[in-house]
C-alpha cells in the first residue's frame, strides 16, 4: 500500500502526487525542509522544528504556507494517516511555481508546500549503539549553512565520497577545523571530559537536535564549550559525536580511519544518548 501524502492542501496516494516542472524547488533548490521525528506515535522537539521553518522560511522570504495550529495538526494527521508509531515526517516549502523558469521572481508567490513520511527504526538503529566512522572532506558549500534549503548536493556528494573511502559519513572542514557533518552536528570530548561544538554562525545549521542535547547535557552536570575544533584535535580526542533529529545522539569511533580514544563508543557519548532519548520521550507530544 502506497503512502499518503500532502500536497497543498491535498492528502494523496504518493503516485498521484505530481509538482510542476517549473517549481523552483525543482529548477533553482529554491525551497526550505524539515524533518521532524516521531516515536510512540509522537512528535519529538517538534517546536524547535517548527519555529526554525519560520526562520528559514524568512530568511528567504518565502510566505509559510499555513498557520501555527494547522501545522502541527497536519504533522499529527500524516502520521496517522500512514499509522506510523517510529520514523521521520519530511516537510517540504518551495517558493512556489512561476509558470516559466526565470532567475527573478514575484514577491509573495504561492509556496508549494509537501509532506510525507518514512517508516524506520531510528531507537534502535545498531549504529546507536556501535558507532559510526568519518572522513574529513573540505566544506564547499554555500555561505548561509545556517538557513534549512534543500541546496544538499554538496553533502550528498560528500557522503558519497566517504562511502567510497569505506567510511561512513564525512565531517566538513574549513580553514582547518571541523564545520559540521554532512547533515547533523558534530562533537568531541577532550581527555578532561569536556563536550566541545562549534558555536552558531552562518557556517553551521542551528541543529535543533544539538539545542536540545546541549540542554539537557548541561542539566546533567557535563561540562560544555562551543568553540571550533581542528581535525588534529578531533583525532586526539577522548570521544566523538554527532547529533540529529534521525540519529539523536550517535558516536564517532574513528576520523580518516584514526581511532578515537580505544576505537569504541565513549561513555559520554552513550550517556547522553540515553539521556536525550528519555528527556525527549518524556516531552513528546
Amino acid at each position: 500500500m502506497s503512502r499518503i501524502v500532502y500536497l497543498n492542501g491535498e492528502w494523496l496516494a504518493e503516485e498521484e502526487a505530481k509538482v510542476s516542472i517549473f517549481d523552483r524547488g525543482y529548477v533553482f533548490a529554491d525551497a526550505i525542509y524539515e524533518v521532524t521525528c516521531v516515536l510512540d506515535g509522537k512528535l519529538l522537539d517538534y517546536d524547535g522544528h517548527a519555529a526554525r521553518l519560520k526562520r528559514s522560511t524568512a530568511a528567504i522570504g518565502i510566505a509559510m504556507p499555513t498557520d501555527d495550529a494547522t501545522l502541527l495538526a497536519l504533522h499529527r494527521e500524516i502520521a496517522a494517516r500512514n499509522d506510523m508509531t517510529e520514523g521521520l515526517i519530511y516537510l517540504q516549502v518551495s517558493r512556489g511555481n512561476p509558470g516559466d523558469r526565470d532567475f527573478m521572481f514575484e514577491n509573495n508567490m504561492t509556496p508549494t508546500f509537501s509532506m510525507f513520511t518514512q517508516k524506520k527504526n531510528v531507537l534502535g538503529a545498531a549504529t546507536g549503539k556501535n558507532g559510526i566512522t568519518v572522513v574529513t572532506v573540505e566544506d564547499l558549500r554555500w555561505g548561509r549553512c545556517d538557513i534549512k534549503t534543500v541546496q544538499l548536493l554538496y553533502p550528498s556528494l560528500a557522503k558519497m565520497e566517504a562511502y567510497e573511502k569505506g567510511a561512513d559519513d564525512a565531517w566538513m572542514v574549513k580553514d582547518g577545523f571541523i564545520t559540521e557533518q554532512t547533515s547533523a552536528t558534530a562533537y568531541i570530548v577532550t581527555e578532561e571530559g569536556v563536550v566541545v561544538t562549534r558555536p552558531l554562525s552562518r557556517e553551521i545549521l542551528p541543529g535543533i537536535t544539538r539545542a536540545t542535547a546541549l540542554e539537557i547535557a548541561a542539566r546533567n552536570g557535563f561540562k560544555i564549550e562551543e568553540r571550533a575544533f581542528t581535525v588534529e584535535e578531533a583525532k586526539a580526542a577522548k570521544e566523538a559525536f554527532f547529533t540529529s533529529a534521525s540519529n539523536f545522539v550517535t558516536p564517532v569511533t574513528a576520523i580518516d580511519g584514526h581511532k578515537i580514544g580505544d576505537g569504541k563508543p565513549g561513555e559520554i557519548s552513550l550517556k547522553l544518548r540515553d539521556l536525550y532519548i528519555a528527556d525527549r520521550r518524556a516531552n513528546a507530544i
